[in-house]
């Protein structure tokens, strides 16, 4: 069974930071693409970043560009997304999701993040 486990969201001031981890389980993490996606309270889905399996390859939406760092532990099967300088419009729910969070993609519970004063 596939499980992606998300951890690490709370509550942080304008300009803060976080750590968002995704524990990976029942797949072979290091041969898929991973991504991560966030919904905002009355908005759509928006992805957020994704990166290859290897590593090698990254991307990001353009307004977290200089903020966000996605990574992986593929020894520990496991997603990481640090995010610094936060601001008050990165506030959504995170999800961790294999490859780029399509119809066919896992996806894991998610986790709270407020960016609030």
């Amino acid at each position: 069974e596939v499980q992606l486990v998300e951890s690490g969201g709370g509550l942080v001031q304008p300009g803060g930071s976080l750590r968002l981890s995704c524990a990976a389980s029942g797949f072979t993490f290091g041969s898929y693409d991973m991504s991560w996606v966030r919904q905002a309270p009355g908005k759509g889905p928006e992805w957020v970043s994704a990166i290859n399996s290897g590593g090698g390859s990254i991307y990001y939406l353009d307004s977290v560009k200089g903020r966000f760092t996605i990574s992986r532990d593929n020894a520990k099967n496991t997603l990481y997304l640090q995010m610094n300088s936060l601001k008050p419009e990165d506030t959504a729910v995170y999800y961790c999701t294999t490859g780029r969070a399509g119809p066919d993609d896992y996806w894991g519970q998610g986790t709270q993040v407020t960016v609030s004063s």
